[in-house]
């Protein structure tokens, strides 16, 4: 059996070189996903003859490049990563090509691509306001909670905690047991701090996207910033504000912290027994509730194509084929964590690794996302300005942490700057 039969590609690309001759530069951060697609473009360059140039910076570079690039509706892209916090900005300025007529096009599209497999919350960041789709999800991040150690807290008499109370206790249980800190979390907290803000009732903005008042100093808030600070600050490792998402998975797997927030794709690695020491006590659970329910993080990134690309046909067949259901399949047969197809979250090979001393990850992190899209509680995340806010929220909550400021003057500033921010983005409050 030849590539192209393989690996799906469309009628088109099963033609002898439909694309020779022609250069597809093809942006993506640095990530698990575009690590495992380096090596297999090769298939989909033999097989359609077109050249593909793989960028894949780091995130922080990836994004500052690509709005540039994309804000002056350059072409120096065919292909870019649809990035969650800019994609309101990206999709609703005009600056990326709806992909609803290719994926309609049965001469580009295979018949078993099937765009409804894609998970519904994991399209909707990628869907403009015209309901038009400009991104094909790859990945679906959500924020789960994990306890390294479950058994200390089982042999205390705690169940996984549920609420933001049993939190809160399981946290003080389980400080300085066995050498352990009670809590660990990644210090981009305009990620890891929302859950716990929307829980206690309040959030970044009054109604996004249509509001974008700023509320992060109102009772609520501040209430929740200061029950997130006081677990980094009491109950944290030593300089838990410099962890970043890495760190604090090692500190967890290494069984130097205890219960933990993060997204899944971390958080699913503490069940690798080759490198995880807790691969046998570890517990997942939700995020904790709160007064006014639960709220996970999810995070969602897609392949989109710029309306400045020359070779708009052929940067959709390069998408078709990298979020084909058999490259998807591939993904996830080689351990590849955060698919966005249903297919592939249900399918025998994801499922079995995903269930874990009694616990389903695959389960709680598509619960998740679908709780995510009924409630639209992370429309906040997607419009244009919260990059600039996200910063604001990371400031406050290190100013807490390190007792500089209270958290009623912390996430006072944090106020007064997201409204500077919004003032100077030229929106109206």
């Amino acid at each position: 059996m030849g590539a192209s039969a393989l690996w799906g590609m469309p009628a088109f690309a099963q033609r002898a070189k439909p694309l020779q001759g022609t250069t597809l530069n093809v942006a993506l951060f640095s990530t698990a996903y575009s690590k495992l697609l380096r090596p297999w473009i090769a298939e989909f360059e033999e097989s359609t003859g077109a050249r593909v140039n793989f960028d894949t910076p780091g995130f922080p570079v990836y994004n500052q490049r690509t709005d540039l690039e994309l804000s002056t509706k350059g072409s120096a892209y065919d292909v870019v990563n649809v990035t969650f916090i800019y994609s309101s900005r990206w999709i609703n300025s005009g600056w990326l090509t709806p992909l609803d007529d290719f994926i309609a096009n049965r001469n580009l599209t295979p018949a078993d691509f099937d765009i409804n497999d894609f998970l519904a919350g994991a399209r909707a960041p990628e869907t403009g306001a015209d309901g038009k789709l400009y991104g094909v999800p790859w990945t679906a991040e959500v924020t789960l909670a994990a306890a390294s150690r479950f058994d200390v807290l089982r042999s205390a008499g705690l169940a996984f905690p549920d609420t933001l109370d049993d939190f809160s206790r399981a946290v003080q249980t389980a400080h300085r047991k066995e050498r352990a800190a009670g809590f660990v979390t990644d210090n981009h907290y305009g990620w890891t701090f929302p859950p716990f803000l929307q829980a206690f009732g309040g959030d970044v903005f009054r109604k996004a996207p249509h509001d974008l008042f700023p509320t992060l100093d109102t009772p609520e808030a501040i209430a929740a910033a200061d029950y997130f600070a006081r677990l980094l600050r009491d109950f944290g490792p030593d300089g838990a504000v410099s962890y970043t998402a890495d760190q604090s998975l090692q500190s967890l797997k290494s069984g130097r912290s205890n219960l933990g927030i993060q997204g899944q794709i971390y958080l699913s690695q503490l069940a690798d027994k080759a490198s995880s020491k807790v691969a046998a006590t570890t517990a997942w659970g939700a995020v904790p509730r709160g007064p006014a329910g639960r709220f996970p993080g999810s995070a969602v990134h897609g392949l989109g194509i710029p309306v400045g690309s020359k070779n708009a046909p052929a940067a959709w067949q390069f998408i078709a084929w990298a979020t084909s259901r058999q490259i998807t399949q591939r993904a996830v047969a080689a351990g590849y964590g955060s698919p966005t197809r249903r297919s592939d979250m249900q399918s025998q090979v994801f499922a079995e690794r995903q269930r874990v001393n009694g616990y389903d990850i695959a389960k709680l992190s598509s619960e998740a996302i679908d709780l995510a899209a009924k409630q639209g509680h992370m429309k906040y995340r997607t419009v244009a300005v919260y990059p600039q806010i996200d910063q604001q929220i990371n400031k406050a909550i290190e100013l807490i942490v390190s007792g500089q400021k209270s958290a009623a003057a912390a996430m006072q500033q944090a106020q007064i700057g997201a409204l500077a921010e919004l003032k100077r983005s030229g929106i109206a409050v």
